[in-house]
Parts: structure tokens; C-alpha cells; sequence
């Protein structure tokens, strides 16, 4: 046994019943893991018998191999987590044999394990009255996820951060059971920042006296993001990208733009948006706003059933449209006349799915159209374009596909402070209610009460969470008639709503000035949201004029998934966003795509239809959809067919189209075919 502790560097004691635990230490690694027995003499307490550990089964060995051990040790500690009469028994052995210990500060499962493992207070964790290393306190907390679901690596990992910050495994329990303790729960801060702009005064802007007495009745200056697009050309026909958080203005760029150039003669102005409820919204306040000056009129998607265009007025001075409600006009044949400003908000949808690839072939049917491609009589070719977006990862790359100047501005008004919690879908809702009263029961310097959006991924779910908060709230969703949203807006502009349960599908342009954002799921509708998604709406969060700061709130649902197509979990999608960095926005194109855009380009353009192709953000193969368009009988050399104008004119994809001729072969009654194919779309 001598040869085996020859460098013994530790011997460790701890209190095991009326023996002690034993182990020495070497270079780190425990070496010897035994028990002492201790007998009483009339010299004081000795060694009595060693019984050493191998795997299960024990070895006895002589009582003076343990007086061997101690006595090469470069030290000798006691644990402070044994007994006072124990400790003092274990002291008065070793002074028999003239040898030093010292009492030191253990983690006592470490202990009773037979590890030695100190800790300070800079590594004791707190539990259940006592203190245990971190090693201890991990494989506590790997128990209590599996009690709560197992967690992504991410979500552990920050759950195991916090742990060593706070030091308190209860409050990491506490966390997993829907506590919302701000020390715990805070991710970061976004800080603001403030870029060294000079603002430009309204009164130098020179603009139609229509517009600029009413820009100068509204402000002295022009906000940063403003001032640098009018410095830029804004206002002298300049095609613009104009990349910007929320809330910092970039709207009134394309507004004074395409206004003042409508009131000069120069064509009128087309605003479009991505979903119907933004232009219904963005419509009211045109009307509003500037309805004495102008005509506004709005111009919102089709159905597949039929089209009534009742408030559709291709004359008015300003359309406000959806992407899809124009590009139906131009699918169709319809004359919008001389358009001067193009205004596209949310640009980077050209980075999402289904809807990128359509404002793709939007926007080069549009410029095929304004260049007086169509044969429109009216129509001069020297219009303004303007691009709007909070998020791009790929600003100048973008802008030069765009042929735009690119106009960034990185200001962000007010801080943002990002929380994440977990709780299962029921407790969520608790924790929102919480929320909600905890920020409307406070008042920002400026006078304002805390008011929040909650955004989740179900119209069904936006009731239920609406009606369960404590104060006052409303859901809003593309599902609301306009009269209703409306009156949503204005409560919440009037203070009178603590908060809107919205779905994510209307993140790109809610404008409500909220102190707050809830995340209740990740997901929009059966897709988690990307990255470019969720910092466009958590920067729904605070607003300069209203608030001190914003606050974020991301509800995890540890291992939970929205639909079984989901492969990630929403705590590991929750870190992914909140660590991630925006994609660049690229238009891609599969099959079903490329051959719908290639056959509404053939639609609006005929012969000049592969110019439209080549001229689009994303590349087309062109060559191939062609041969498919041929295959599939839409169009007759480059002319769409009865039944290739069908399906543009309705935006099917080939996969739809056919499903409908199947069904009208089958003799099924038409709308029997639409609510089908609807039901298999899954709700936003």
C-alpha cells in the first residue's frame, strides 16, 4: 500500500455515520475511495480497521495503511459538512499521530459520494438550505428537465449559465416553472444607438405646397432615416432601399415622395403591402391623413371565386394595394394608369417562401408595366421606385439586384430588453396575463401606460388568450372586418387596451405603439419564424415618443413543436433566434415557382417574357418551366391558353390547378373544390 500513495497530494475525511469516508487524492484523480472504522483507546480515538473500495465489493486492509496515507499527504482536509463532535473525534485522531487537518468548506454530496470537491463563494450553489458544487448542481438540474421535457443543448446550456450566474438552483427551478424573475429571465439588451444625422428642416424640403404644409404642420425636422433619404434624391425621383428598425420613420419617405410628385403631374402613387389587413390599415391612414389632397382608393387580392373590385378606383391619385391584389390587375389586364412612385414595404418578404418568389415576379411585371410595356397609352416610364424594410441581412447586395440606392440607417430610438422564460402552453398564458398588468400598471416619463402585443400563430389561439387576460384587450387578425380592426387601432391608440393578441402573420406591419412584445409560440402557422421575422416584430417594442425603453418577452415551450412537420423543437429554436443573425434575402425557385412566374410573365409580357424572367431578383430557369408550361397545355407557344390564363389569374400552382380539374371532372360543385383546397392550407 506505501508504493501506492508514494505522492499522495490530498487525503479527505468525511463523517459517515460512526465511520469516515476516506480518499485520497493524486494529481487530481481520487486513487483510494474507502471507510475507516474508529475505535476508542485510552489514548483517544484510533484507526481500528480500512475497508477499501473496488467497484462494489470492499477490501479490508490494515489500519496502519490509513496512517501510512495520511502521514505522506501534502495536506489533510476535513469536510466542514461533518458533524461538530465528528470533526473534533477525526482531529483528535490525527493529533495521536501528530499530524495537521484543516476544516474545509465541501459540497456534501460530493462528500458522501466520497469526492473531495471544495467550493467558495464564488462556486457554491445554494439548494434546500445547503451549498453544492456546480458538478452537483448540473446533475440536479439535468433531473428537473427531465421532470419539465427534454431541452435542446441551447436551452440547456443557457439554463446551466444562469445557474452559475445566480448560484440558486431553486430560482432555476423556480425559471422552469413560469417565474419571472427579471434577473434570471433577461437574455440582454438591445441598446440604443443614435447615428450623427443632420436632420433636415421641413421648411427646406420644397415640395408641393399640398404636401409640405402639412409635413410642416407636422414637424419642424425630418427624423434621421428621412433626412437621409432626402439627402440622397428621395425627393427628386431617386430609386431608394430604405433599410431601418421599426418606428424610426421610413414610411413618410415614400409618403412625401410619391405624394409630391402625384401633386405635380408626375403619375400617382402605388403603396403596397404584403397582407390585406396592412393595406386596409395603411389605406385608412392615407385616408385620413391626406384624403384632402388626394384620391385614395385600395386594391386588395382576389378570391378564387370571384372579384367584385368594389372599392377599386384605377383613376384614384393613390392606390394602396397587396402585392397579390396588384399583381392581379396585371395578370388580368387591368389598366392602373400612369404610375409615378411605386412604394413596396416589406421588401424583404422577397426572402419568404411562396410569397418572395410572386413579389419577385411582382415587382418585374410592374416595371414592365410602368416602362409602358403593356401598350398603356398613359403611362410615361420614368417611375420612382422605393423599397421599404427593417430587415435585411444583405442591404447592398439587395439594392443592387434592385437597382436602388441604398439609404441604412442603424438607429435604434430605445433599448430593448429581450427576456426568455419557459412554460408549457397553459401556463403561458398566466404568464402573459402577469405581463400585461405588470407593464399597463406602469407609466413610462413621458405619460404613457405600458401596452403590449402578444403574438402567437392562430386566429383560434388569439381569442383564447384574449379573453383570459385580466385587463382590458382584443384580438386582431386578418380574420377581424376592417370596421372591427379599426376600432381595435383606435383603442389602443386611446390607452383604452392593455394589449392585442395579433397573429405572426400580421408582424410585418402592426403599428400600434406597444411598450412591450409576447412572444406566445415561435411559429407562423405551421413554420417557425425566421430570423429576419423575429426581429421585425420584436421591434414592434418600444416607441421614442411613448417609452423609456421596449421590453421583449420570448415563452418557451420546452420540446414542443406546432405541427409533426416541424423538426426543431421551440427551445432550440428560441436560442437560434435569439443568438442568430439575419439571412441575406435570396429569392429561390423550385419547380411550382419558377413555372408560375414564368407564366404570369408570359401573361403581362408575351414575347419580351424571358426579359422579365432575367430582369427578377432570383434566377428563373426559364428554359425549363417553358417546357413545362408546354407539357402541361398552359400556354401555346408564348401565349397563355384558356386554361394557362386560369391559373394566373387565380395564382395557382400547377399542383392546385390540377386538383381543381380533377374535381370539376368529377363533377363536384365549385365551391366544394375551393374549400378543399383551402382546408389543406393550414390557418395563419
Amino acid at each position: 500500500m506505501s508504493e501506492t500513495v508514494a505522492a499522495v497530494d490530498t487525503l479527505f475525511l468525511h463523517e459517515r455515520g460512526e465511520d469516515v469516508r476516506v480518499a485520497v487524492y493524486r494529481d487530481g484523480n481520487r486513487i483510494v475511495d474507502g471507510i475507516l472504522e474508529v475505535k476508542e483507546t485510552g489514548a483517544g480515538p484510533r484507526p481500528r480497521r480500512l475497508r477499501v473500495r473496488d467497484g462494489d465489493s470492499e477490501e479490508p486492509r490494515s489500519p496502519d495503511q490509513f496512517v501510512d496515507m495520511a502521514r505522506r499527504a501534502d495536506r489533510i482536509r476535513i469536510s466542514e459538512q461533518t458533524s461538530v463532535g465528528a470533526r473534533k473525534r477525526m482531529q483528535e485522531l490525527l493529533d495521536g499521530y501528530q499530524l495537521d487537518a484543516k476544516a474545509v468548506r465541501t459540497c456534501r454530496l460530493c462528500a458522501e459520494a466520497g469526492r473531495y470537491a471544495p467550493i467558495t463563494s464564488e462556486t457554491a450553489i445554494a439548494m434546500d438550505e445547503e451549498f453544492i458544487c456546480p458538478d452537483c448542481a448540473r446533475e440536479e438540474l439535468d433531473r428537473e428537465l427531465a421532470y419539465h421535457g427534454s431541452l435542446t443543448s441551447a436551452a440547456t446550456d443557457r439554463l446551466e449559465e444562469l445557474l452559475l450566474d445566480v448560484q440558486d438552483i431553486e430560482r432555476i427551478k423556480n425559471l422552469l416553472s413560469g417565474d419571472l424573475d427579471p434577473d434570471l429571465t433577461k437574455f440582454d439588451e438591445i441598446a440604443a444607438t443614435v447615428e450623427d444625422v443632420d436632420p433636415v428642416a421641413t421648411s427646406s424640403l420644397g415640395l408641393h405646397p399640398g404636401i409640405q404644409s402639412k409635413l410642416e404642420g407636422r414637424f419642424d425636422t425630418l427624423l434621421p432615416v428621412q433626412s437621409l433619404a432626402v439627402e440622397n434624391g428621395a425627393t427628386e425621383g431617386q430609386d431608394q432601399l430604405v433599410v431601418s428598425a421599426t418606428a424610426t420613420g421610413k414610411t413618410l419617405v415614400g409618403e412625401m415622395a410619391g405624394l409630391d410628385r402625384m401633386l405635380n403631374g408626375k403619375g400617382k402613387l402605388l403603396f403596397l403591402v404584403p397582407l390585406v389587413a396592412l393595406a386596409n390599415q395603411k389605406y385608412g391612414e392615407f385616408q385620413d391623413r391626406y384624403g384632402d389632397i388626394a384620391n385614395v382608393t385600395l386594391r386588395v387580392g382576389a378570391s378564387r371565386i370571384g372579384d367584385d373590385g368594389e372599392r377599386f378606383d384605377p383613376n384614384a391619385d393613390v392606390i394602396v394595394g397587396t402585392y397579390e391584389g396588384i399583381d392581379h390587375a396585371l395578370r388580368t389586364g387591368k389598366d392602373l394608369g400612369n404610375i409615378g412612385t411605386v412604394v413596396i414595404d416589406e421588401v424583404h418578404t422577397l426572402g419568404e417562401g411562396e410569397r418572395g418568389h410572386r413579389l419577385d415576379g411582382l415587382i418585374s411585371r410592374l416595371k414592365y408595366y410602368c416602362e409602358g410595356g403593356t401598350g398603356s397609352a398613359s403611362q410615361q416610364g420614368d417611375t420612382q421606385w422605393i423599397y421599404l424594410s427593417a430587415t435585411v441581412g444583405n442591404p447592398e447586395d439587395l439594392a443592387r439586384s434592385l437597382q436602388a440606392t441604398l439609404i441604412e440607417f442603424e438607429e435604434r430610438p430605445v433599448p430593448i430588453e429581450r427576456h426568455v422564460t419557459f412554460a408549457d402552453n397553459q401556463e403561458k398564458v398566466r404568464l402573459e396575463k402577469q405581463l400585461v398588468k405588470r407593464a399597463f400598471d406602469t407609466k413610462s416619463s413621458k405619460g404613457y401606460r405600458g401596452q403590449t402585443i402578444i403574438f402567437t400563430n392562430s386566429r383560434r389561439r388569439c381569442h383564447e388568450i384574449s379573453r383570459k387576460l385580466e385587463y382590458q384587450s382584443a384580438p386582431y387578425h386578418a380574420g377581424l372586418d376592417h370596421k372591427r380592426r379599426k376600432r381595435v387601432e383606435q383603442q389602443f391608440a386611446d390607452q383604452e387596451l392593455a394589449a392585442v393578441v395579433t397573429t405572426a402573420a400580421l408582424a410585418a406591419g402592426v403599428d400600434f405603439p406597444a411598450s412591450q412584445v409576447i412572444f406566445d409560440t415561435l411559429a407562423m402557422g405551421i413554420e417557425w419564424l425566421s430570423v429576419q421575422e423575429f426581429h421585425q416584430m420584436l421591434g414592434r417594442a418600444g416607441r421614442p415618443d411613448y417609452h423609456d425603453k421596449g421590453t421583449v418577452w420570448v415563452l418557451v415551450e420546452p420540446d414542443a413543436a406546432y405541427h409533426n412537420s416541424m423538426e426543431r423543437t421551440e427551445d432550440e429554436v428560441a436560442f437560434q433566434l435569439l443568438k442568430g443573425e439575419m439571412n441575406p434575402v435570396v429569392t429561390t425557385y423550385d419547380e411550382a415557382a419558377a413555372i408560375e412566374e414564368t407564366l404570369a410573365n408570359i401573361t403581362v409580357g408575351g414575347s419580351q417574357a424571358k426579359r422579365l424572367n432575367d430582369r427578377m431578383v432570383g434566377e428563373v430557369p426559364t428554359k425549363y418551366a417553358l417546357g413545362k408550361l408546354m407539357q402541361y397545355e398552359f400556354v401555346d407557344g408564348l401565349a397563355p391558353t384558356a386554361l394557362g390564363r386560369a391559373v394566373t389569374r387565380h395564382f395557382l400552382s400547377p399542383a392546385q390547378a390540377f386538383a381543381m380539374l380533377d374535381g370539376a371532372r368529377n363533377g363536384d360543385h365549385p365551391y366544394d373544390i375551393v374549400a378543399t383546397m383551402e382546408l389543406r392550407e393550414e390557418e395563419l
